[in-house]
């Protein structure tokens, strides 16, 4: 028997106007930024309503939204038994930038005086940074576009020079820019992307923003899954809801905010949100921890031959196995929390991890590689180095992704990465020498730190992992960390 707290949306759009533009309308953004403005706006009132896009890709959600008028229900699971339902109407207006048309009506809303606030959840990849090193991917193809034809944007970045240039020019002051994506330092990173843009284009404008601009830093946590079929006959089953807009997620939730808006915020600490002059040390525990140990599930527990989180958390040495990555290869990268909380945090992660009613798909996790392990891995594999300690857990976990890598290229599986063709022919090339592929992947200095491609203990370890995989090892084997 499920039990469903139904939560009514407390707000009547017409009465608020919008404040926030969001780039990156996907389920994480329904799920969490959303929920909390709608708290928020529930609580305070105000002009802080959300107009949400999105630029590449997903048409038909924007459609599906409209038609909803922008009402839809988040269902957030505590188990499959106590169910919290949802009804959300924080966000007033959706545009689709696939048309010159929807690009106006965006980049005319985000030069709008009420406009306040950018936020983003563009993934790793949305902000054409190389993963090891910050730098903007002048290359891309998408960038280059943006540089010769500067004012028909096809990425967050140029829209964002874009909207900045408009505003300035109509003398209206400039908006924050709040990314919500999972980077360390995602607002300095984001601030790096633009300004790097904007040097590309003009000195003067790029010295602008850097000095008229906010960009702070956050650290967004909750787990939402991509809503398969299977999930939309659960959740009608469940609650009776049949939108095609719903989304699914646990009930844990946390945003932690660098606090420095200059024009103006919504009153995000009524409803939970962590305001705090620093953030770091929360995303590097997030990041290395939750983020960490995910990526550790969606290439070994694949490997295993499971399919979703839940699945792989029932096997006692993949649960034991991600409790040690935890403690003895994360927390000691953590020195700002004690060992109490950080012991606290990782059962808490073990937990939500075991939350069966998610069905999290490891190969949801498992995208975009090459852009994710540098924070939640490889930056603390060079402390623990140079801590003199071991981390073999981060080096099965590199193992993993090389064997998933031969997999999906074998079977002709695009992984979603920006470096799937390179990826994929370095693999091809030196398929029948593990040595060769793996001392090639590491030389990768756009995704390793330069100082792994000599290590020569690190790469002989490495790669009598991935032959043992590869041959048909059990990877639980492999498991024995202490």
């Amino acid at each position: 028997m499920t039990n469903i707290q139904r939560i009514n949306s407390q707000i009547d759009p017409s009465q608020h106007d919008i404040g926030i533009v969001h780039i990156g309308l996907g389920a994480f953004h329904r799920a969490h930024q959303a929920v909390y403005v709608e708290q928020t706006l529930a609580l305070h009132g105000g002009d802080w309503m959300i107009a949400s896009a999105n630029i590449r890709s997903n048409h038909k959600l924007v459609e599906q939204m409209r038609a909803a008028e922008h009402s839809y229900h988040v269902v957030e699971y505590a188990d499959t038994s106590n169910v919290n339902l949802r009804e959300i109407k924080a966000i007033k207006k959706t545009f689709f930038c696939g048309s010159n048309e929807g690009s106006e009506a965006l980049l005319a809303q985000m030069t709008a005086p009420a406009t306040k606030i950018v936020t983003l959840t563009i993934t790793e990849k949305g902000y054409y940074l190389a993963p090891s090193t910050g730098e903007l991917l002048l290359d891309a193809a998408e960038i280059q576009h943006d540089m010769a034809s500067p004012s028909q944007p096809k990425t967050a970045l140029g829209l964002i020079l874009e909207s900045l240039k408009q505003r300035r020019a109509q003398g209206l002051d400039a908006f924050t820019v709040l990314s919500c994506d999972n980077m360390p330092h995602n607002g300095v990173r984001a601030k790096g992307a633009v300004v790097a843009l904007a040097k590309a284009q003009n000195a003067e404008f790029a010295q602008w923003i850097e000095q008229s601009v906010a960009f702070p830093n956050s650290m967004v946590d909750r787990i939402v899954p991509a809503v398969s079929d299977q999930d939309l006959a659960m959740i009608q089953a469940d609650t009776g809801i049949s939108e095609p807009t719903v989304v699914k997620c646990e009930q844990f939730s946390q945003w932690v905010i660098e606090d420095n808006f200059p024009a103006g915020r919504p009153q995000w600490e009524s409803a939970g949100v962590q305001m705090v002059n620093d953030v770091s040390s929360y995303e590097m525990m997030k990041l290395r921890m939750l983020n960490g140990s995910h990526s550790l599930l969606a290439y070994l527990g694949s490997i295993a031959g499971f399919k979703t989180v839940a699945d792989a958390m029932q096997d006692k040495d993949i649960r034991i196995f991600l409790e040690h990555y935890m403690m003895q290869e994360v927390v000691p990268t953590l020195p700002r929390f004690s060992q109490t909380e950080l012991a606290t945090y990782c059962q808490q992660l073990l937990a939500r991890f075991e939350n069966d009613s998610l069905q999290h798909q490891l190969k949801q996790i498992a995208m975009d590689g090459s852009q994710k392990l540098p924070q939640r891995w490889l930056s603390g594999l060079m402390e623990l180095q140079a801590k003199t300690l071991a981390a073999p857990a981060i080096e099965l976990g590199i193992a993993g992704w090389i064997v998933f890598l031969c997999n999906a290229e074998q079977n002709q599986q695009s992984i979603n990465d920006p470096l799937e063709a390179v990826l994929f022919e370095l693999v091809s090339r030196h398929r029948d020498d593990t040595r060769n592929l793996i001392t090639t992947l590491l030389q990768r200095d756009d995704i390793f730190p330069a100082s792994l491609c000599d290590n020569e203990e690190l790469i002989g370890r490495i790669v009598a992992i991935v032959d043992q995989l590869l041959t048909g090892q059990k990877v639980q084997n492999l498991m024995d960390v202490k």
